[in-house]
């Protein structure tokens, strides 16, 4: 352990360390599948894991302006919710929370997790706070609305008034939590293919990247292969004895069905979590992996019926990873954060940006994605936080930005011995995080981002840092297997 330990740094990144390590419960045989064996557990102690659950319904208010399309909010199919886990080793605690919105990026990002860090008495460097990436949610980004604000007719893009409010209401339920904290001594693995629900979006015809994005009705295109995605979802399950805490479920692919009318909905994801948590009675939190360029366009045609098709599946794989659930003794926990400097594109499409954010003629969809850009031009000499949390025999790796899959294959692919959950849109100032390889192809995802092409191996390096596996002579990683070990 004295070598994970070690801080570690590299060229072209700024990088330091917050740890946390305590000592788990006591050590015991694996139980039977779905549910853990009844087992005789110590009573609380200094060092003894705990975890206590939280929910708060972060929908905006009716008349709000929503995205994708900002116009104001007319309905609420299903609440948008922030659900989490507080996690607590002898005396550190950590928190892991999943919001029902598109994006947080930078300003409004921190104040997730600073509120969250106060909240619950931890440092905001112990705390991971994720977007689900719906695209019937939030969109906030505090830095841009103040960027538009000093010029002429800006947008109405972020209500600092309402998040203040709604993060507040999020800060006492994870508060609350504090008294429910309870021991663990077991963690589950499970794993579950998913049919029928992801695809890689970007295809490539007559040798140009053509999109296949979340709905799709070319049948060309539907008809092409399911292309490079993780088809399985992983599920990580808290118990202590035979009560199971909590289930967290992990699963790249862009989450939306229809969307760009105005309403506010936890969609196919969303749908399926809840399902689970009423049938099971366990509360379940559900993260999405690097989905960059994965979506549901060859299953998807953007009817109802294809929506309803697209929950089922996702519903049926994640009884089905429950269901092959093996268990082990908690072990121990560990946290590790290291802050990472990813840089900005600096070619004419920054420069574009620019212009068109103090453009009061331009559309209004127009100035609010430029002043996106040109925050994260402004803040990309202040380091973004990763992090990686060991659950006994459970791993999860925390990222920012929209990474495509190719990252969490990569993860995956250097630990092939250990169970790695994933999980992206952390903050999210840098739109997608794309291979190098892309920009050349060329597509949206690329022409999307506000990173340089050289962000890719830069955070590479930093994932293989807090993974603990030595740089070899060639960079290049094992050939990736989508799911990694299974439990």
């Amino acid at each position: 352990m004295d070598r994970f330990l070690k801080c570690l740094w590299y060229v072209g990144a700024l990088v330091g360390m917050g740890f946390g390590l305590a000592v788990g419960a006591e050590e015991g045989g694996s139980g039977p599948v779905g549910s853990p064996a009844a087992v005789q557990s110590p009573g609380p102690s200094a060092s003894e894991l705990k975890a206590a659950t939280f929910s708060c319904d972060m929908t905006p208010p009716l008349g709000k302006p929503i995205y994708p399309s900002y116009k104001p909010l007319e309905l609420i199919e299903e609440p948008l919710l922030a659900k989490g886990v507080l996690l607590q080793a002898g005396e550190n605690r950590y928190v892991l929370c999943a919001v029902d919105f598109c994006v947080l990026a930078n300003s409004s990002y921190d104040l997730f997790r600073e509120k969250l860090a106060k909240a619950v008495g931890t440092s905001v460097d112990s705390v991971a706070v994720h977007t689900v990436h719906q695209h019937t949610a939030p969109h906030l980004n505090g830095d841009a609305q103040r960027l538009l604000n000093k010029y002429p007719d800006p947008p109405p893009y972020v209500d600092s008034e309402v998040w203040e409010q709604a993060t507040d209401r999020l800060a006492q339920a994870a508060k609350e939590a504090l008294d429910r904290l309870e021991p663990f001594d077991r963690v589950g693995l499970g794993q579950a293919k998913v049919q029928q629900v992801a695809s890689n979006r970007r295809l490539l015809r007559d040798g140009k990247i053509v999109g296949r994005m979340s709905s799709c009705k070319d049948p060309a295109l539907r008809a092409e292969p399911e292309g490079q995605i993780d088809p399985y979802l992983k599920t990580i399950s808290l118990a202590r004895g035979q009560k199971v805490l909590v289930r967290l479920h992990y699963y790249a692919t862009h989450p939306q069905s229809f969307y760009y009318d105005p309403r506010a909905s936890s969609d196919v994801p969303g749908f399926a979590r809840q399902r689970l948590e009423k049938k099971e009675g366990v509360f379940q939190i559900y993260f999405t992996g690097c989905a960059g360029d994965v979506a549901m366009g060859k299953y998807n045609d953007g009817t109802r019926e294809a929506r309803d098709a697209l929950t089922d599946r996702l519903y049926r794989a994640m009884e089905e990873s429950v269901a092959s659930t093996r268990w082990e003794p908690a072990g121990q926990m560990e946290w590790k954060t290291l802050p990472v400097k990813l840089p900005a594109r600096t070619d004419p499409l920054m420069e574009k940006a620019r212009q068109t954010l103090e453009d009061p003629k331009a559309p209004m969809l127009s100035r609010i994605y430029a002043a996106c850009r040109v925050a994260y031009a402004e803040r990309a000499d202040r380091p973004i936080d990763i992090s990686l949390v060991r659950i006994g025999p459970a791993w999860i790796l925390h990222l920012p930005g929209e990474c495509m899959i190719d990252f969490q294959l990569y993860a995956q692919s250097l630990v092939p011995d250990r169970f790695l959950a994933v999980t992206s849109y952390g903050e999210g100032g840098t739109s997608y995080i794309c291979t190098e390889a892309s920009y050349k192809e060329g597509g949206y995802e690329p022409s999307a981002s506000n990173l340089a092409p050289e962000a890719e191996q830069i955070l590479k390096q930093l994932i293989r840092t807090l993974l603990d596996v030595p740089s070899p002579t060639d960079p290049s990683p094992a050939t990736p297997t989508p799911g990694g070990k299974k439990p």
